[in-house]
């Protein structure tokens, strides 16, 4: 006889998993909501197989909050081997393009300034992007010729960290949509060498850095309880820190009841807020709702729904 599941429970709060090399993003929300037991876990941006670093991974009611960690930057680094040109762009594709030619550092520094600020950029064939419904990685593993249209993407900060004649380390900083892949075989391109990414680490994702992070070994370690390790619940983020960019507002019992049934409430008086747009809205401590001030009126747009968190 096959033994009962268990029943899933409320879980609410944000897992930062330090995701190996090997391990899929959604093999890795799979981990986290068996270890935790949760009924609802998502991630909030998608980490390939061959990276490691931070992949975000909300329980509960911290899924409604994913877009605001995805929307925010994130800060990659990576490894370029120069010389060789791959049709993924890491080392999971064939070679497609090679150079014996191998660049300066001061080539590349020199470089460095077109490829900050707002920059048009083509992603991988190999990518998540779909074409008429279907990956584009998909069409390109079966054959088919895949062509991206450039998107604009924004690199606020991209250094050298460490080089050698053969590869060079860089530190990006950029927003939503950047493909680091694209970046080392456009870098590549234009150096007259050519070059792919061998090594790719996630260091920071919006108000996450790598402090924040667990491995799943970690975490095995913490919900069986074995000496040394915390309790699992240690590793449980409450939701709103992945709001901390937004403004936040404290209002009175009276008016968290109001936005949690779905009424807008008007902030009047000298202490009323300044400003004007999204906030995150607390009451006692506790998160309400996510909210569009306006001319002095909140309006709730996402309501949550925060239990003490169990694993």
């Amino acid at each position: 006889m096959n033994a009962p599941r268990s029943t899933k429970v409320e879980v609410d709060g944000w897992v930062i998993l330090d995701k190996p090399v090997g391990m899929t993003s959604t093999q890795g929300v799979a981990v986290v909501k068996r270890i935790f037991n949760a009924k609802k876990a998502g991630h909030a941006g998608t980490l390939d197989p061959l990276a490691s670093g931070l992949l975000p991974i909300a329980l509960g009611e911290a899924t409604k909050t994913v877009p605001y960690v995805m929307d925010g930057r994130k800060v990659y680094r990576f490894t370029v081997a120069w010389g060789v040109e791959t049709n993924t762009d890491d080392t999971e594709g064939e070679a497609v393009a090679t150079s014996d030619k191998r660049p300066e550092r001061g080539d590349i520094e020199a470089l460095l300034p077109r490829y900050t600020g707002v920059i048009s950029q083509v992603p991988p064939k190999f990518s998540a992007i779909k074409i008429d419904g279907e990956r584009a990685y998909d069409l390109a593993r079966d054959g088919e010729e895949v062509e991206l249209a450039a998107r604009q993407i924004e690199i606020h900060r991209l250094v050298i960290a460490a080089s050698s004649p053969d590869s060079t380390t860089f530190e990006a900083e950029c927003g939503k949509g950047t493909y680091v892949r694209a970046l080392a075989r456009d870098l590549g391109r234009d150096l007259g060498c050519y070059g792919h990414v061998i090594d790719l680490r996630r260091a920071v994702v919006g108000t996450f850095d790598e402090e924040d992070a667990v491995t799943p070994d970690e975490l095995r370690a913490m919900k069986d309880g074995l000496d040394g390790f915390a309790p699992v619940q240690n590793a449980l983020l409450p939701v709103e820190t992945a709001l901390e960019a937004l403004p936040t507002l404290a209002v009175s019992q009276h008016d968290a009841s109001r936005l949690a049934r779905g009424q807008s409430v008007l902030l009047r008086g000298r202490d009323a807020p300044v400003f004007e747009g999204t906030a995150a809205v607390m009451s006692g401590g506790t998160l309400i709702a996510l909210a569009e001030l306006e001319r002095g009126e909140l309006m709730p747009r996402r309501i949550f729904r925060l239990a003490a968190p169990r694993a």
